[in-house]
């Protein structure tokens, strides 16, 4: 069986940050990879500054093709709309029979966690490898014995401040793998 880190996100875009926290957590767990799943809307999120599936779904492909530790997987882009993580869990519990799948997040998912679809039977039925986030207590949750903390470096980026400091015209290259950056300027992304 191969332990598999389950790493969800719109990524919109992909940026060094989830970069980091995906090397950490091959390299400092019992991890053996990591897939990115690309999700097209989650369902608690506002869709509208959200890029097209195709291009996202490039960029993280793009971020990571000369890693043979890190996949990308678009499953979610073939499931019903808004995507569901345990709907998701199940799907890949049922096509890929060989791997234990381990769900890689930040603590402050937790702060709107009780809104998940299934909440109960996600945490105690799947593993979770959470990375701390600065200003998230977690107390409620220190008791589940499916759920290890990691001190994973910290890094106060995100996609939102990435879109918006280009909206800005402001220079952000050191955020993005190069390839990334390049390929964001060449299509004009983020500029509206």
């Amino acid at each position: 069986m191969k332990k598999t880190g389950l790493f969800f996100g719109s990524f919109n875009p992909i940026h060094i940050g989830h970069l980091v926290i995906a090397e950490y957590m091959v390299e400092n767990t019992d991890l053996e990879e990591i897939w990115f799943v690309v999700s097209p809307q989650n369902p608690l999120k506002d869709k509208k500054t959200l890029l097209a599936d195709n291009h996202r779904w490039y960029m993280v492909n793009l971020a990571i093709e000369n890693d043979a530790r890190f996949k990308a997987i678009d499953i979610e882009f073939h499931m019903p709309r808004p995507s569901y993580t345990i709907d998701t869990l199940t799907r890949l519990n049922e096509k890929y029979p060989n791997n234990v799948f381990v769900l890689v997040t930040g603590s402050d998912i937790f702060k709107n966690f009780h809104k998940w679809k299934n909440h109960e039977t996600l945490i105690n039925q799947f593993p979770f490898y959470v990375y701390n986030r600065s200003n998230f207590k977690l107390d409620i949750y220190e008791n589940y014995p499916q759920i290890k903390f990691f001190d994973a470096p910290q890094m106060e980026i995100s996609s939102s401040f990435i879109r918006n400091s280009i909206k800005e015209q402001k220079e952000i290259q050191y955020m993005l793998p190069p390839q990334i950056d390049a390929y964001i300027k060449e299509m004009n992304f983020y500029k509206k």
